[in-house]
């Protein structure tokens, strides 16, 4: 194995630049060169350990004016400054739930070479990676304990039987970073443009929170959640435990949500997965965290990460079709995951009320969601003269599901649904598409040209679509 990385991940936007930090994954023994700005050198620094590979990480600063780091004798051209013209890419559901790790590379990455080739003719300043950025599902074979997850588990194992699948689980994790990190596609990109991940299901297993608690409240479903959130920490914040950047309000990390503010943008990106259970999606920390952000500026736009689309088609009414048919209860976890499930809508008309009441003085909101395998977009109206505006781009390197889902999901959308009195919630189509949804790998970009906004989506078959303004 080769020295891995760099992996650049936005850790701040200040008055003095962006700053960031730089992982690798190091054979162990090995030191990573250092980072260089400007003529000084930074050092990487050991944050994590695995049998044979040591993680590093060096935080630096990037001024405005700066607008490339140095590494290993390759300059890494990045923008920095944010406060003018700026293009944000957006991705999700980054691998497969079986074999993903056998995929022939090329195949597998084709969306990620595109958007290499998008950056180097029109450069992105952020890269905001919208869930599932590994597949981890795999992770659970091969060990005795975790055989029947999430069927059949062990009724008491021992200490020793569960330090053993912690190792295990760690290792296997690496594996699946490692091989993502080490994919040349994809490394390429997150050389250049800065990261900031939010995690869902499969970065710990399908599913997660929405399975029965009596697997996710086992120990053994407490050593898996354990695992992928140090994973998550590690390889998706290059931030070990205690240690977070300043964008996550939380630094105990019980929740993981994290905001970032730039001159006339708001990042924020609640955290569905740490506090979630079968009968809620965001706990007391992800609901602090949300409930205290301030209403926003006039001009101010502000893209919400929901790793799961807040605005989408009235999937509580296949929810009842499922329930009453013994073959499809299986897919009951995939519905119970979804905004719109039974089991959640009064948590889905809180955080509805709650984009409501965050943006009706002059800033509107775009929530940016992934999950579903398909490219969309919904609206809703908030007030006089703003609209919340869902778009989802799903997946960059997941295959599509068959286009007759797509068309089945478009037609249960035109029922339309109103979960708040007076802001009906409508399925539009991207531009240039007649379906609602489209069965293509894909990813979104967004485009601010002084104080305007649109997106478009890059579509693997159809290309890019036209521009939507926001």
């Amino acid at each position: 194995m080769q020295i891995l990385g760099p992996v650049l991940f936005l850790d701040a936007v200040a008055p003095d630049g962006v700053h960031l930090a730089a992982l690798f994954l190091a054979p162990k023994g090995q030191q990573p060169p250092p980072v260089e700005v400007g003529g000084t050198f930074l050092p990487a620094v050991p944050i994590a350990e695995y049998d044979a590979v040591t993680i590093f990480r060096a935080r630096f600063l990037l001024p405005p004016r700066r607008s490339e780091y140095r590494w290993n004798g390759t300059a890494f051209a990045v923008q920095g400054d944010l406060s003018g013209p700026l293009r944000i890419a957006y991705v999700s559901c980054n691998g497969e739930e079986i074999g993903d790790l056998g995929r022939e590379g090329s195949e597998r990455n084709a969306m990620w070479a595109r958007l290499g080739r998008d950056h180097q003719a029109d450069p992105f300043a952020l890269l905001l990676h919208g869930g599932d950025q590994v597949y981890a599902d795999e992770a659970t074979d091969d060990h005795p304990l975790t055989k029947g997850w999430p069927d059949n588990l062990p009724d008491e194992p021992s200490d020793e039987a569960l330090a053993d699948l912690r190792h295990h689980l760690r290792e296997r994790f690496l594996e699946r970073y490692a091989a993502l990190y080490a994919s040349p596609e994809f490394a390429w990109a997150v050389a250049r443009i800065p990261s900031l991940m939010q995690w869902d299901d499969h970065d710990i297993c399908d599913g997660w929170g929405s399975l029965r608690r009596k697997a996710t409240e086992s120990a053994v479903g407490r050593t898996l959640f354990d695992v992928a959130r140090e994973a998550f920490l590690i390889f998706q914040a290059a931030a070990p435990e205690g240690d977070l950047p300043p964008r996550f309000p939380d630094p105990s990390g019980a929740h993981l949500g994290w905001e970032v503010r730039a001159p006339g943008l708001r990042l924020l990106a609640p955290d569905l997965r740490s506090e979630r259970r079968r009968d809620r999606i965001m706990g007391p920390g992800g609901w602090a965290f949300m409930d205290g952000q301030a209403p926003m500026a006039k001009g101010e736009k502000c893209l919400l990460m929901s790793s799961v689309p807040l605005l989408g088609p009235r999937l509580s009414l296949l929810e009842n079709v499922m329930g009453l048919v013994p073959r499809m209860q299986r897919f009951e976890d995939d519905l119970r995951d979804q905004w719109q499930s039974h089991a959640h809508r009064a948590e889905w008309q809180r955080m509805l009320r709650r984009m409501v009441t965050l943006g009706p003085k002059g800033g509107d909101i775009a929530v940016l969601s992934g999950e579903i395998h398909l490219a969309g977009r919904g609206q809703m109206r908030l007030a006089e003269g703003t609209t919340l505006n869902q778009l989802v781009a799903s997946g960059i390197s997941h295959r599509p599901p068959p286009k007759g889902w797509a068309r089945f999901l478009g037609a249960l959308s035109s029922l339309g649904d109103s979960p708040l009195d007076g802001h009906p919630v409508r399925i539009g189509r991207i531009p240039g598409q007649a379906g609602r949804y489209v069965a293509q790998r894909n990813y979104l970009t967004l485009r601010r040209e002084g104080s305007a906004w649109h997106a478009q989506w890059e579509l693997e078959d159809s290309g890019t679509s036209p521009v939507l303004p926001l």
